[in-house]
């Protein structure tokens, strides 16, 4: 007799958010908190007929007999469990994140169940918000009108491991919502800017176009979704004024942002124009509109195509808004994000120099003062000093290298689920020496998201300077094809150029270096690059030229700073076109 059996069943799979966090403030206190949440769970479930499977560390999973009985038990403990939270302090309360999916299982004799339906349910608990239910659309077509809960469409997922999108809606009950962990306004001096991507409008009426409009728009949600610091608002609010005639301030009002980012399409025969603009909601001002454009053949590469050139030149003008917003505050109402803000300003906007480095670093500092479990400040304030300490734009001294490996290590541990973070860390510990250590945190990072062209390119510069170089260029490549328009190209280029000289492809050293001069002007790097291989291709006269442009750039460079950036031979080449005594 087969011990496996197949059944319909309704799974519940929720995690605690933030465990490692609270376990890293008050171990103790964070274990008491779980056991205590573990009750609630228990006894919930229980009421409603379910029965639980696995309480492994800080997740549950649970299986119904029906979907009414698992999303009244979700709605019950997210009710309980957000109230128990309340008598803590703000920053140690621990909320859950619930998934609710109905669908076919395999149970053993033991009581353990598998199956798709099982991990489908994981993916909606981690899609979920904090405090929060998810379930998908054959849950959601099985309790309306069955449980006091409002449903809200989400809109489709492509979750991991699953060949087909999964529809999803957000569950929401009168006590759930009252114990909710609270969202600060949108437009707050202390809060978080929140951005609405409006449907995008056709400008003709074709049905494809509608089709590939709406695609447009949630592409270009998810990948502001990346940018740090922003709270993006659900296609499923946003997409409501599609036709609807709504003033920036309505909707500014009806949805809590401070931004709105609104686009069009338009078919001129087999090219198709995007036009996008961001809008600041309160004074309906335009702050900056752009227009890419492709050739309409293939759809699917276009989309993508489309979403990420309108994202390269949306994200660094979104940026500089927000460091203007918070740059009108008095300062002591700029908190950790806006500290955050204006530290990765600083750089985009003054360019690779002492002084904007040193202003980063300021900013940066202060975010995680402010808000000691900011992971992402503590690992960009470790690259950015890496980076500065090999180009010779920081002193390389042993205290600033400590410095660099503790914030890196310690943002690690602060939130070692987030690709940024870890692409960050990961590239300062590779800088500094612990390439080993680097490497594996870096693969970690794009584990997470295979997208994150910053790891990819700072993966290959540390396979490069292992030896492995042309695996190091293919993946530094990869990384910029990934991101063809980022801010950060400049700084690349010259990165990928160094790794090509290393290999002793010279000629393609020197098409990098001056890619990356054209890209950013100001990097005195590049010009440095450009001389080196020029001068190993013999062309003294030239080199000289690009090494004036790099003093012009930075006056106090100096030959021990060049052999820091090049090498010694490198700076040891030049010693000869030197205008003065270093």
């Amino acid at each position: 007799m087969s011990q496996l059996q197949h059944r319909l069943a309704a799974i519940l799979a929720a995690d605690a958010a933030g465990y490692s966090r609270l376990m890293s403030i008050d171990d103790k206190a964070t274990v008491a908190a779980l056991d205590a949440a573990r009750a609630v769970f228990r006894t919930q479930i229980e009421a409603q007929q379910g029965r639980v499977i696995d309480m492994a560390g800080d997740s549950v999973l649970a299986v119904f007999g029906t979907a009414t009985g698992a999303v009244n038990a979700a709605l019950s403990i997210q009710a309980q469990v957000n109230a128990l939270a309340k008598a803590q302090p703000e920053d140690r309360r621990m909320h859950f994140r619930i998934g609710v999916h109905l669908g076919d299982v395999i149970e053993k004799t033991d009581g353990t169940v598998y199956g798709d339906g099982v991990n489908i349910a994981a993916r909606l608990q981690a899609l979920a918000d904090v405090g929060s239910i998810l379930v998908s659309d054959a849950i959601a077509g099985a309790v309306r009108g069955r449980v006091a809960a409002g449903l809200a469409d989400a809109g489709e997922q492509q979750v991991k491991n699953i060949a087909f999108p999964v529809r999803t809606w957000r569950v929401s009950g009168g006590e759930a919502i009252a114990n909710a962990p609270s969202t600060p306004a949108a437009t707050g001096a202390g809060s978080r800017p929140s951005i609405a991507v409006l449907p995008f409008k056709v400008l003709a009426d074709d049905q494809r176009l509608s089709f590939l409009a709406d695609g447009l728009a949630e592409d270009v949600i998810a990948l502001l979704a990346r940018v740090a610091g922003f709270e993006l608002i659900a296609p499923s609010s946003s997409f409501a004024f599609r036709n609807r005639e709504a003033s920036a301030e309505t909707i500014a009002r009806d949805l809590g942002v401070r931004y709105i980012v609104e686009g069009s399409l338009r078919a001129i025969g087999d090219t198709l124009r995007v036009s996008t603009q961001l809008i600041d909601a309160a004074s309906a001002r335009v702050l900056w509109s752009g227009r890419v454009e492709g050739r309409s053949d293939d759809t699917a590469d276009l989309q993508d195509g489309i979403a990420r050139g309108v994202i390269s030149e949306l994200e660094p003008e979104l940026t500089r808004a927000e460091i203007a917003h918070i740059r009108r505050l008095r300062p002591e109402n700029v908190d950790a994000w806006g500290s955050y803000q204006q530290g990765v300003g600083a750089i985009a906007l003054k360019g690779w120099t002492d002084e904007a480095l040193q202003e980063s670093r300021s900013h940066l500092r202060r975010a995680f003062k402010l808000d000691p479990h900011f992971a992402q400040a503590r690992a960009l304030f470790a690259l950015t000093s890496a980076l500065g300490s090999n180009t010779g734009v920081l002193p390389s001294t042993p205290e600033l290298h400590r410095e660099v490996l503790d914030e890196a290590e310690r943002a690690i541990a602060l939130d070692d689920g987030s690709t940024a973070v870890l692409g960050f860390a990961g590239c300062a510990l590779a800088d500094l020496g612990q390439r080993e250590r680097g490497c594996e945190i870096l693969q970690r990072a794009l584990a997470i998201d295979p997208s994150n062209a910053q790891a990819h390119v700072a993966l290959g510069a540390s396979l490069g300077m292992q030896g492995f170089v042309e695996e190091g260029v293919a993946s530094m490549r990869r990384g910029m094809r990934i991101s063809p328009q980022d801010r950060r190209l400049g700084f690349w280029r010259w990165a990928l150029g160094s790794l090509l000289l290393r290999g002793g492809q010279i000629e393609a050293a020197l098409v990098e270096a001056r890619a990356s001069a054209g890209r950013d002007p100001r990097l005195h790097l590049s010009r440095i690059l450009e001389a080196v291989a020029l001068l190993g291709l013999g062309r003294e006269a030239e080199a000289g030229l690009a090494l004036a442009a790099a003093l012009r750039i930075r006056p106090t460079l100096t030959l021990p700073e060049v052999a820091r950036i090049q090498g010694r031979r490198a700076a040891e080449s030049m010693g000869g076109l030197w205008p003065h005594k270093p």
